[in-house]
């Protein structure tokens, strides 16, 4: 699949949009088990970081990770039984994140096969069209609050009229 210079960047925005919602929605479940907002913050950037295949060394995220691997395993798993709507974003996410990094050289095969081990990625669903990601994405944002909700729309252009009077 060949991409034009900006599409790239754009299903990245795009990706991260469903990042965003992953951690929201992941950060409102462990704070019901835990009540620590760091422990939780920590715990739903590690999970959302491990998912993704985003190493950060030597980052507070990437320690947390390695010393609490047990907790990021079971975090895993609930969100495979809890958060089972977000499974095609996710899938979706993985996928177009793949083609990216393979158009610019990096191969994350590694990243799909953990997350299809983790049962978080569904096999049998087709890899979308970068303007389908887009519209889940989209539509995803808005509403979770992470986009505007309000389509762009050009500004009202104002016109003089010979006789110095302003025309809409």
């Amino acid at each position: 699949m060949t991409f034009e210079p900006q599409l790239v960047p754009t299903l990245r925005e795009g990706i991260d949009v469903i990042k965003m919602v992953l951690y929201r929605e992941l950060k409102s479940l462990l704070f019901l088990k835990h009540r620590d907002p760091v422990y939780v913050d920590k715990l739903t950037g590690a999970v959302v970081n491990e998912l993704f295949g985003i190493v950060s060394p030597g980052t507070s995220i990437e320690l947390f990770s390695r010393t609490n691997q047990e907790a990021v395993e079971k975090t895993f798993q609930m969100i495979s039984k809890k958060l089972d709507h977000l499974k095609i974003p996710l899938t979706d996410a993985l996928r177009i994140q793949f083609l990216c990094d393979n158009h610019e050289g990096m191969d994350s095969t590694a990243v799909l096969k953990k997350a299809e081990n983790r049962k978080l990625l569904i096999v049998e669903r087709d890899v979308p069209l970068p303007g389908a990601f887009m519209n889940i994405a989209r539509s995803f944002g808005r509403s979770y609050g992470i986009l505007d909700p309000q389509p762009l729309t050009p500004p009202e252009t104002t016109h003089k009229n010979p006789n110095g009077a302003t025309d809409k």
